[in-house]
């Protein structure tokens, strides 16, 4: 059975930094791509950036690029995504997700999602 288990929320203020943790068992992460998404309060859930199995091709809705950077440990089956400069609108609850599809591009869809943690809040106080 395959879980992730999310790490590292928190309040910060408007320009400060987190680092989020996605921590998977059950299978290798270097067996999937992973992602990121999101979900602020009332909306519905967005995609923030993804990772392709190696770890070697990334992608990033437009308005976190240049602010959050998105890894992978293999060796320590944890996908972190780090995120500067942060706002008030990136308040919301953040997930991750893994793909097995072995080899597909880093994608933003939802659906091509197979595996999802529980969610982990970041506040970002202005």
């Amino acid at each position: 059975q395959v879980q992730l288990v999310e790490s590292g929320g928190g309040l910060v203020q408007t320009g400060g930094s987190l680092r989020l943790s996605c921590v998977i068992s059950g299978r290798p992460i270097s067996l999937y791509a992973m992602g990121w998404f999101r979900q602020a309060p009332g909306k519905g859930r967005e995609f923030v950036a993804a990772i392709n199995w190696s770890g070697g091709s990334t992608s990033y809705e437009d308005s976190v690029k240049g602010r959050f950077t998105i890894s992978k440990d293999n060796a320590k089956n944890t996908v972190f995504l780090q995120m500067n400069s942060l706002k008030p609108e990136d308040t919301a609850v953040y997930y991750c997700a893994a793909d097995r599809s072995l080899g597909r591009a880093p994608t933003s869809k939802e659906y091509e999602y197979d595996y999802w943690g529980q969610g982990t809040q970041v506040t970002v106080s202005s």
